[in-house]
């Protein structure tokens, strides 16, 4: 058994790697010496014989370089980013890939209350006036985060880290994650607000804990801080692409805002940034997580997860998908995709905060892998989430019982002609919503339904969702001032319940639609609301 450690890891973890077993063969490349394309070359004379391969983020495990590995079982990579992994090429190859997600929790958690009491009491500013010769002592007036309000952007593993820190500091918790069951908020004393509006006008610290997604990209924008105190106080220790840092540094040169810590950004690093230069920024060189201890956990964990995989079978923290059978997987894929594309459209039209995802497989679909199938819907749902973790095929389960999300599955007897369809809904506060989509001709996803009315539309692009009474003319209304933006229909599905009079349509359209014209949909009177989907 070969073991290669590309990268510098901690040393605890190599050696219990080797008192696994004598005939183990542990080569470690992050110690040694020597120039950065020699150390590429060990590496390539190493990888064809290796059964795991440990990296932090130097190594690139490129297909390239996966092409050599005839005999590799695991990749450990040290930290959580897995961006220097081909996941693609190692799912190909049967490789499993696990990370060390929370690792260095603990770490940004103490960073974000150090940035937080800096602020607070303007630490940084009183120690450069005293060097300085000077002796200011009423000029440093500061405050008690005791009693003050925090507001969490995001509630997952660091966000809830935060909370309970702050909660010893006698902090009073709000927190804005459409993903978190209100039931495992409360249980953690954290008030969950519906919206980051209400977040910002109720919090002194407002405090960042979301991945970067298309969706959360920007979200402390002119209109959110508008929205805040003028005694509020930024930190962001999650991710740069957060902020619109123009419209933070307005709002701090305006008063809008009163401070901002910042350990990272969207440009990395900043260059002549008006925003660090601000004196009432306090920033840091994205070092949250760089602790000594926390670089110690990582490298331990992964070594503990790879010796258990390779001694036991037991796969912890895997990112990509276990290993299937060749004729499995491709049974399986085109429901895969429709399934993470399902849940994806699906929360989108959700009203949250969430409280249950129910999965229904029809006829043949059922006799399938569904495991695979429901892990494929709960990505789709929890990566539209404010999460501080990446979600994948192999964590979504876990993430969503840690979210306090209740999953239902069950085996349904619909139409003939719908006899391989997949269902999902979701049930929030404000009720439940429902999609039922198919895989159709070859491989393309398509949505037989919404909300129990029968409406056939391509699950792809951008979809115009809208609900109006079942009245003459909306359909000429809606196509009218669609082309009068400019905006060019791809299709136009409608469906409706004779019952209660009520319709749907699905809208394929060829460009995204902007705020503005929405709000002209919504304001045709027949119309009860009109959403965009976007599909990736």
């Amino acid at each position: 058994m070969k073991i290669v450690i590309a990268d510098d890891v901690s040393e605890k973890g190599i050696e219990m790697l080797r008192a696994v077993n004598s005939s183990w063969q542990v080569v470690d490349l992050g110690h040694e010496k020597g120039e950065a394309a020699a150390r590429k070359q060990r590496l390539l004379d190493e990888i064809p014989t290796a059964e795991a391969l440990i990296v932090r983020s130097a190594t690139k495990a490129t297909a390239q370089l996966l092409e050599h590995a005839t005999r590799l079982r695991v990749i450990g990579r040290a930290g959580v980013g897995v961006d220097n992994v081909d996941l693609e090429a190692a799912t190909r190859k049967g490789v499993v890939v696990m990370n060390t997600p929370g690792g260095n929790a603990e770490s940004v958690a103490e960073h974000t209350l150090a940035l937080m009491l800096a602020l607070a009491r303007r630490i940084p500013q009183a120690d450069a006036s005293l060097k300085q010769g000077k002796w200011e002592k009423k000029a440093f007036l500061g405050q008690e985060l005791r009693g003050k309000s925090l507001g969490l952007v995001g509630f997952g593993r660091i966000g809830a880290e935060v909370a309970r820190l702050a909660q010893a500091l006698e902090m009073q918790i709000s927190a804005y994650d459409p993903l978190i069951a209100p039931r495992l908020a409360a249980e953690q004393n954290v008030r969950l607000v519906a919206s980051l509006e209400e977040l910002f006008g109720s919090s002194d610290f407002i405090s960042l804990h979301a991945s970067a997604t298309a969706e959360s990209r920007h979200l402390v924008n002119a209109k959110t801080l508008a929205a805040a105190r003028p005694s509020a106080r930024i930190v962001n220790c999650a991710r740069g692409e957060l902020v619109d840092e123009a419209a933070l540094l307005e709002a701090l040169k305006s008063g809008r805002v009163a401070g901002a810590g910042l350990d990272v950004f969207e440009t990395e690093p900043p260059k002549d940034s008006a925003l660090v230069a601000h004196p009432n920024v306090i920033a840091t060189p994205h070092i949250a997580g760089s602790t000594e201890e926390a670089q110690e956990i990582v490298g331990i964990r992964i070594a503990e997860q790879v010796r258990d995989y390779l001694v036991e079978g037991v796969v912890r923290n895997a990112v990509n998908l276990p290993p299937v059978s060749a004729e499995e997987y491709r049974r399986l894929r085109p429901y895969l995709e429709l399934g993470e594309k399902l849940g994806t459209f699906l929360v989108q039209i959700a009203g949250g905060p969430l409280e249950q995802i129910r999965i229904s497989y029809d006829g043949g679909l059922a006799n399938l892998n569904t495991h695979l199938v429901k892990s494929a819907v709960l990505t789709g749902v929890l990566r539209r989430s404010l999460s501080d973790e990446e979600v994948n095929m192999v964590n979504a389960g876990s993430l969503a019982q840690s979210r306090g999300l209740e999953v239902m599955e069950v085996r349904s007897a619909r139409r003939e002609t719908a006899s391989n369809s997949l269902g999902v809904a979701l049930k929030g506060a404000s009720g439940t919503v429902s999609v039922l989509g198919v895989v159709g001709l070859h491989d393309s996803m398509r949505i037989l339904g919404i909300n129990e009315v029968d409406v056939e539309a391509p699950l792809k692009g951008s979809i115009l969702v809208i609900q109006n009474q079942d009245v003459p003319g909306v359909i000429g209304r809606v196509g009218t001032l669609l082309g009068e933006r400019k905006i060019n229909i791809g299709s136009f599905a409608l469906g409706r319940n004779a019952d209660s009079r009520e319709a749907i349509g699905l809208v394929n359209v060829d460009q995204s639609v902007p705020p503005e014209t929405l709000a002209e949909l919504r304001s045709i009177p027949a119309i009860r609301s009109a959403q965009l989907v976007e599909m990736e």
